[in-house]
């Protein structure tokens, strides 16, 4: 009695997309959204922060300054400068002296600016604090920010946190579009259309990034982030349209 041959499992078609593939994208678009979804969540207290900076007058101008809101100038001398690493990324720091009586203190620079630069050891400096912090350092004429002034770290994760979303979106939406492909077993993938979504995809995250450079106001910049992106997306899907239909004549 002969045995019947086992049945062969029936292979992937070439050009079919994978399961890794599909897993893969959702593992990733899902990750970017919750890393955007983190920095949005601890924007607000740093918003208001950097809102109350903007809107603080120098000490002079106040009558009765509380809280150190006002931004307040100490002169110091320079004890040292020095340059650091921290997680392979270059430091620039500079110790002072406020008076005999307190210890000295670093501030760490932003970059390697005109103030960084020129110092020296025994040099008169201007600290500028705002509450418990030092938001710059002035020598002469010259003006450099410290790391923890407190209007730039806003703007930046605002920026990231949009860039990421989009990202994370575009990575979601083509897990979703690859599963599509796999349950009707469609291989044919115009590399026209890859590249046209990749550069809509840098093109929509730029225009998001960029919005929040331009104003403070939260909704105004995800108004103009979402208008930016509908239009970009609008235009792809146009673009991939008429690809469609020239990949068919």
């Amino acid at each position: 009695m002969h045995q019947s041959p086992s049945p062969r499992p029936q292979q992937q078609p070439p050009g079919l997309p994978s399961l890794k593939g599909v897993i893969f994208a959702s593992v990733v678009g899902s990750a970017l959204v919750l890393a955007a979804a983190v920095l949005f969540a601890l924007l607000p207290g740093a918003l208001s922060e950097a809102a109350d900076f903007r809107a603080a007058r120098p000490c002079s101008e106040v009558s009765a300054p509380e809280n150190g809101d006002c931004l307040s100038e100490w002169p110091a001398t320079v004890v040292s400068t020095g340059t650091g690493r921290s997680n392979k990324a270059v430091t620039h720091w500079v110790t002072v002296d406020l008076s005999p009586e307190e210890p000295s203190f670093r501030i760490r620079m932003r970059g390697d600016g005109p103030v960084w630069r020129e110092l020296a050891p025994g040099d008169r400096v201007t600290v500028f604090a705002w509450r418990d912090l030092v938001w710059q350092l002035g020598s002469g004429e010259l003006r450099q920010d410290t790391t923890r002034t407190p209007d730039r770290e806003p703007t930046v994760r605002l920026a990231v946190g949009l860039t990421l979303s989009v990202v994370g979106a575009v990575f979601l939406r083509g897990a979703g579009w690859l599963h599509r492909r796999r349950a009707t077993r469609a291989t044919d993938t115009p590399t026209a259309q890859v590249v046209v979504v990749m550069a809509a995809t840098l093109v929509a995250a730029a225009l998001a990034a960029t919005t929040a450079t331009v104003t403070d106001t939260v909704w105004l910049v995800l108004l103009l982030a979402a208008a930016g992106c509908a239009a970009v997306w609008a235009a792809t899907v146009l673009l991939l349209r008429g690809l469609a239909r020239r990949h068919q004549a």
